[in-house]
């Protein structure tokens, strides 16, 4: 028995893949070790990808990169060469000219496609491409021309592959071996039946089998089809993007797929590039354009080099663009086209099911040709001492041999468990589809089922843990903290400061922005941008407002946005206030800010020196905001004189902004949820860390004995010192993306934890890839992290991320679940036809019973039990940790008791059921009314059964039971076929009527179930690990007390 386990657990390892990034040749051992054995590898494999055409679709890929390779980097040294006269026409289409347009959809896309520079210049530019197209610079698209454009230019839309209809899926089902072989015998039963037993008598054992098998594959189908109309609405969700462009005059959001031809589209850091187009003005734009040509070096993009190819990502800086081709005509719709095909990759529960089956479908075979042996050897020997011996062979003869094989065919068709790997896909299916609704895009099929082992939760906290709806509180200026969040504090704050203190205040704050203050057709102002620069711009309006004084506008010479790495952002600009000279802005992160001033501004506008004193007064007013858990940012500027470059020291401070961020609520409940799973909660963020403790113990996150820490000094510590200190921390506060990373990696390599990571900017993209479960922020992310990410958090909230946890959670349990039922059904299936065989000389379930029994252990039995919502005790055990076992040994216990149970019953009935059942009828009749009997109560049983299955531990199986529709629904539709079986359709499936006695006996003994499944939960389970139980199993102690059943 032991050498038996440890060649089964040596098989199973050849099931182990990754939950991220499998490796070819693990994806390709797992596939070799399935086999040969397998029913239908159409539908098994139909959500797994193949690996030769996903190589296919890489070599094209690559081919179509090097492409553009060779487009970008040789082309634009040869069209220096090419004679203007050897250019390709492109005749006008008389449609554009007809709507007023003035250059072809092909020319247009050419010049950005091959950043022909001389066919620019022959447009005479931007300016000129924008008169061909019909388009304002200033005020971009009429909305009222965007589908006339759509139809000359085309639609912003790449080719996709047609979705499979539910013929196809029909036919995915029809393709079973074994169906295939059961309707083949049923076909020869039909013709030897008519020939012995005539019409209509002799084809009813084959129109049964036939008719059961037409239901197995058209519910087989419906399920698979559902699947993938869930599959498909998700995908939808997946793609879809938000561009700012202007239309009509007003900076407004559309859709990526609605971008036309002659767009003005706002680019910024993060941004994808939506299609091909030209730059038209902006600031230190930097493109990533390694996603289309393989090549890692950044593009610096200008009036110089104006090309902006689709499907690049904005790496730094902002820009206003001219789209210029859309969908097919742009190499990003191509490449799209071709990596649509590719498939997503197996996750390792359904690769861990994979290999159950396999071990499973081999003892089922093994148990098909003994029980096809025994049958036959009866048989043979009974035919060898009848008249005429074995040289005497009839019709009813070959119809004997021909059932024999069917039953062991159909032994296979129970035994081989193909559901198994299936049942994962419906179960992520439909978990997704309700995460979905719960504000969570799952972007890869293993994240969710991963998320369920999350043992450390990496988090943000701006918008995540609070609510990203911000405002300036508190200010200090000249010389004072003011609160500026009511009117007083406002008319407070005007008489403090003088005219010329406000001027410079406000140039800073609406100049030194990234984001931009606009009016809505209505006539109202709001702000477009971040949170953060929100605040301050609504500040600037509110101060304008009282002080009746407003800023003036000024040109920009010199942009560096915000980025996380550097912690500010400046801009210099002529400013009206210095006679037109340059002055240059800077605003970030307070202590780095107060770090390069020397000087600072009074009330009256006068500047004075930042003596060490003053700086320890500012100093103390930043960490008095922080204590009151205000995000802190300060203003400082400088006169640059000539020079249009940011200096990097001598600023002079303006002032200090105290940013009200509001705890979530329910933060703290969701935090103390996630302590109760056993899962570690980390704040890391870039703020203040006076800020990040204070939030932190807020919701609950900092404790007594847990550490808050600064990335610097984080990133200083030795690798010793790091293993000492990484599990005491709870918050990291100004860190850098890098710090996250280290982070990640290290909780994952050296203590071997299951992390998840939230992230929203570009930077936080390596952390997000090197997670187990990489969390976007839908709202404040970038499209650079939601394309790095496994999950998109679409409420940017810290309780969703709970939800998804719960989810992931749900779909293990569930499979658990359905796994213990479907092997409990097996089991029983395989011995009883066995024994039976060997016994008596007859299977006591025929073919068409043995399908309807497949039915429901395999896609019924998914179906009720692999769609259960979770329950909040699933956020009262810890995580399965990495390596656990899947079957667990409560769960072999479950399989053995209910097993042993059925058996014990089934065995008692076949051989003594007719004195038992005081069963009187002549012959065959009180045989088949026995078989009828027996295939009532192993149905019963079974549907007790998968009541039972509902909780593995808990006593109380029918808590939450009307919560799951689709189970009551499953389990009484099973119950009500049941009896049209047996009551209605005996002449298929070879039944007849049982009394109302026979049949409450049937009921009562499968009810027995629950109650063999109550006693089974009082035995302990000795996991070898001492106190803890099952809990490496992820599963609780035996509850006790009132509520635990």
């Amino acid at each position: 028995m032991a050498y038996l386990r440890n060649k089964s657990m040596e098989f199973l390892k050849r099931f182990e893949v990754p939950a991220k990034n499998p490796s070819e040749d693990a994806q390709r051992r797992w596939r070799e070790a399935v086999g040969t054995l397998v029913k239908n590898r159409r539908r098994r494999f139909r959500m797994v990808p193949d690996l030769d055409k996903r190589s296919e679709v890489e070599t094209q890929r690559r081919n179509i990169q090097e492409k553009l390779r060779v487009a970008l980097y040789v082309q634009k040294a040869a069209l220096q060469f090419i004679d203007a006269a050897r250019k390709t026409e492109h005749p006008l289409p008389e449609m554009a000219r007809q709507c007023g347009f003035s250059v072809s959809a092909e020319e247009l896309a050419t010049v950005v496609r091959n950043h022909d520079g001389k066919s620019l210049r022959h447009h005479r530019g931007v300016d000129g491409i924008a008169r061909k197209v019909n388009v304002s610079l200033a005020d971009g698209v009429k909305s009222d021309e965007a589908g006339v454009r759509a139809e000359v230019y085309g639609a912003n839309k790449y080719t996709e592959k047609p979705p499979r209809t539910f013929w196809m899926f029909l036919w995915d089902a029809s393709q079973d071996m074994t169906l295939l072989l059961l309707a083949f015998c049923a076909f020869i039963s039909v013709v030897i039946g008519l020939a012995t037993e005539g019409w209509p008598s002799g084809m009813y054992d084959g129109l049964g089998i036939m008719l059961t098998i037409f239901l197995v594959v058209m519910i087989t189908a419906a399920s698979d089809y559902k699947q993938s109309l869930q599959f498909r609405d998700l995908d939808r969700e997946k793609k879809k993007i938000d561009m700012q462009v202007t239309r009509d005059g007003y900076r407004q959001k559309v859709s990526i797929y609605d971008i036309v031809v002659g767009d003005i589209v706002h680019l910024s850091i993060g941004d994808q590039v939506p299609a091909d187009g030209l730059y038209i003005d902006g600031y230190s734009l930097v493109v990533d354009e390694s996603s289309l040509s393989g090549e890692s070096e950044p593009v610096h993009l200008s009036s110089a080099n104006p090309f902006l190819l689709g499907g690049t990502k904005v790496q730094d800086g902002s820009a206003r663009m001219l789209v210029t081709a859309v969908g097919m005509r742009t190499e990003w719709g191509n490449l799209m086209e071709t990596l649509s095909q590719g498939g997503e990759d197996e996750t390792p529960l359904q690769v861990k099911l994979n290999g159950v089956a396999t071990i499973i479908g081999k003892i089922g075979l093994a148990f098909a040709v003994l029980t096809f042996t025994v049958l036959m050897a009866r048989f043979l020997v009974g035919k060898a001492n009848a008249p005429g011996g074995l040289l005497r062979w009839r019709g009813e003869d070959a119809l004997s041999v021909l059932n024999f094989f069917a039953v062991a065919v159909t032994i296979v068709v129970v035994a081989v468990p193909e559901g198994l790997p299936l049942a994962v896909t419906l179960s992520l299916a439909f978990a997704m589809k309700k995460l979905m609704q719960e504000r969570a895009l799952v972007r890869h099929l293993s994240a969710c089922e991963t998320m369920g082992s999350a043992s450390c939760i990496c988090t943000d906290k701006t918008g995540t843990l609070t609510t990203n709806h911000m405002v300036v509180e508190k200010v200090w200026a000249s010389g004072a903290a003011q609160t500026v969040s009511t009117a007083k504090g406002f008319d407070e704050l005007r008489s403090s400061v003088s005219e010329n203190f406000t001027r410079v205040l406000l140039e800073g704050v609406f100049h030194c922005s990234g984001s931009e203050v606009v009016t809505s057709k209505d006539g109202r102002t709001s702000v477009m941008g971040t949170p953060t620069e929100t605040a301050i711009l609504e500040f600037g309006l509110e101060v304008e407002k009282y002080t009746k004084v407003e800023h003036a506008g000024a040109k920009k010479l010199k942009v560096e946005p915000f980025n996380s790495v550097k912690k500010t952002m400046a801009v210099v600009i002529a400013s009206p206030n210095a006679a037109g000279h340059p002055r240059a802005f800077l605003k970030g992160a307070s202590e780095v800010v107060l770090s390069r001033c020397s000087s600072v501004i009074d009330g009256t506008g006068s500047v004075e020196k930042l003596t060490d004193a003053k700086a320890k007064r500012v100093a103390s007013a930043i960490d008095a905001f922080a204590c009151e858990a205000l995000r802190t940012l300060c203003l400082a500027y400088q006169d640059v004189g000539g020079a249009s470059d940011v200096p990097g020291d001598g600023y002079t401070l303006i002032t200090v902004f105290g940013i009200k961020d509001p705890l979530r609520s329910g933060v703290r409940e969701a935090v103390k949820t996630c302590h109760d799973a056993g899962i570690n909660v980390r704040m890391v963020t870039g703020d203040n860390i006076n800020t990040a403790k204070a939030i932190a113990r807020e919701c609950g996150i900092l404790t007594d004995d847990g550490i808050a820490i600064e990335g610097p000094e984080f990133r200083a510590k030795s690798p010793n010192e790091m293993r000492e200190i990484i599990p005491k921390i709870q918050v990291m506060a100004r860190s850098l993306p890098l710090d996250k990373h280290t982070l990640v990696t290290n909780l994952r390599g050296m203590f071997n934890e299951v992390v998840a990571v939230t992230g929203d900017g570009t930077n936080d993209a390596p952390a997000l890839h090197e997670a187990d479960i990489g969390l976007a922020m839908g709202i404040a992310g970038t499209e650079v992290a939601k394309e790095n990410a496994d999950v998109i958090i679409m409420d940017d909230n810290f309780s969703t991320i709970i939800n998804v946890a719960k989810w992931g959670r749900s779909v293990y349990i569930n499979i658990q679940k359905f796994v213990q039922f479907q092997l409990t059904v097996n089991v029983v299936a395989l011995m009883v036809n066995f024994v039976s065989a060997s016994f008596t000389g007859s299977a006591p379930l025929t073919i068409v019973q043995l399908l309807w029994v497949n039915l429901i252990m395999d896609t019924l039995g998914a179906l009720a039990l692999a769609t259960e919502p979770p329950n909040d005790t699933m956020m009262q055990r810890p995580p399965v940790g990495r390596g656990d076992n899947f079957i667990t040994k409560v769960m072999w216990r479950n399989i053995v008791g209910q097993s042993i149970y059925q058996l014990a019953v089934l065995g008692v009935l076949i051989f003594k059921g007719k004195s038992l059942l005081r069963l009187n009828g002549v012959g065959n009749l009180s045989d088949t009314q026995l078989n009828t009997f027996i295939f009532n109560t192993f149905v019963f049983c079974q549907v007790f059964n998968e009541v039972n299955s509902r909780e593995m531990e808990k006593i109380n199986v029918f808590s939450g039971i009307f919560s799951s529709w689709i189970f009551s629904a499953v389990a009484g539709a099973t119950a009500a076929f049941q009896v049209i079986i047996v009551e209605l359709l005996g002449t298929f499936a070879s039944t007849v009527h049982l009394s109302g006695r026979l049949w409450l006996a049937s009921v009562l003994i499968g009810s027995v179930s629950l109650v063999i499944g109550a006693v089974l939960k009082l035995i302990p389970v000795d996991s070898g690990s001492g106190v803890s139980s099952d809990r490496h199993d992820g599963y609780q102690p035996i509850p006790t007390g009132p509520n635990a059943v």
